[in-house]
């Protein structure tokens, strides 16, 4: 296995594509990715050592005005600062406890790493009664018509989970951090992971063609909760709402929440399930035509209009040779058979609708 499994797999082409991340989904499992995760762990970066510390101050330039390509970064910032002023956390749904952000845009790699492996951690807290909890953020404005090229739920998932396993190799130092910001202490145990978006994030990863359906979602699913047999890790997906356009502004020249988020579940609880598809209708069989034979014990009859005929006759035509009456065809109308070909004939006419005899 190589050192970073999780980023590695996150890269790879097939997970990065709408059309093919749900088969790749489909073939992992969550002992897999406990294993991963553990040898993310043991390779990761220990920034500690070198005395340089996780919690660095995000530049000030770059957080004063919105700056869509920095939503999610921005976003992360806001979340934080709510929680420090109104000193409470975001209720997370099925009754998981809250969720208080400490810090956003941790760094996690080695001071001087010129690895680019390991990017920052968009928001570090805990859950709970002082459990570890790492969310990564993907966030698309209400207005936004497509998702980013090649960022796909797994890609994103795969990337959370990877800078997890480094903030989990990293607990000491990292609590040490959260202590002296929040006062609180971190338990020990697995993490919370979340994958933190905005609907119209996953709204538009539902619409992709090549993800419609609830195949994708299911698999997810089971990988979280595969995950958290073995390893006790609990992954969640959420979706984070916000009040307004993007949902923050900047009155200080910092992002700032316009009014107090909620999280919610990403899908609905019947998202992942797959409705078989029904047996295909049987095809209508091609109607049989029943041909009906010469009734040889009645004489040849010469065709004439005038003259009544019933199906098994047979009749002599002037121009058509000899054939088999099939039928009536409604009022005055026969369905004559001449060797393969079926003709409609008229009989039982009146004389008198037959026109006058030529002198």
């Amino acid at each position: 296995m190589s050192q970073h499994p999780l980023l590695e797999l996150a890269a790879d082409p097939r997970v990065r594509r709408a059309s093919d991340f749900r088969a790749v989904a489909a073939g992992l499992t969550g002992a897999q990715l406990a294993e991963a995760f553990a040898q993310e762990s043991s390779s990761a970066p220990r920034r500690a050592e070198s005395g340089a510390k996780h919690f660095v101050a995000y530049n000030r330039r770059l957080a004063s005005e919105r700056k869509p390509a920095r939503d999610a970064e921005h976003l992360s910032l806001a979340l934080v600062e709510q929680c420090r002023r109104t000193g409470r956390g975001f209720a997370l749904p099925e009754g998981r406890g809250d969720l208080a952000p400490v810090a956003a845009q941790v760094v996690l790699a080695a001071q001087g790493s010129e690895t680019r492996e390991v990017g920052r951690l968009d928001v570090l807290g805990l859950c709970g009664e002082g459990r570890l909890a790492v969310a990564q953020i993907r966030f698309l404005a209400p207005g936004a018509t497509r998702a980013g090229t090649g960022d796909t739920p797994l890609s994103a998932l795969l990337e959370t989970l990877a800078l997890a396993a480094v903030a989990q190799a990293n607990r000491d130092a990292l609590a040490s951090e959260i202590a002296s910001v929040s006062g609180r202490a971190v338990a020990d145990g697995p993490p919370l992971v979340g994958l933190l978006a905005s609907p119209r994030y996953w709204e538009l990863c539902r619409r992709r063609e090549a993800q419609k359906g609830a195949a994708w979602i299911r698999e997810l699913e089971r990988l979280a909760r595969e995950l958290e047999e073995a390893a006790g890790i609990s992954l969640v997906y959420l979706g984070c709402r916000l009040t307004g356009d993007p949902g923050w502004s900047y009155p200080e020249a910092s992002p700032v929440l316009d009014a107090a988020p909620q999280l919610v579940p990403a899908w609905e609880a019947s998202a992942g399930r797959v409705r078989p598809k029904p047996p295909p209708r049987p095809r209508a069989a091609a109607p049989v035509e029943l041909r009906v034979e010469a009734d040889l014990s009645r004489p040849v009859r010469g065709y004439a209009p005038s003259e009544h005929y019933a199906a098994g006759d047979r009749i002599s035509h002037p121009k058509l040779g000899l054939g088999v009456v099939q039928g009536a065809m409604g009022a005055g109308k026969i369905h004559v058979r001449f060797d393969d070909r079926k003709v409609v004939l008229v009989h039982a006419r009146p004389a008198a609708s037959l026109g006058a005899p030529i002198a």
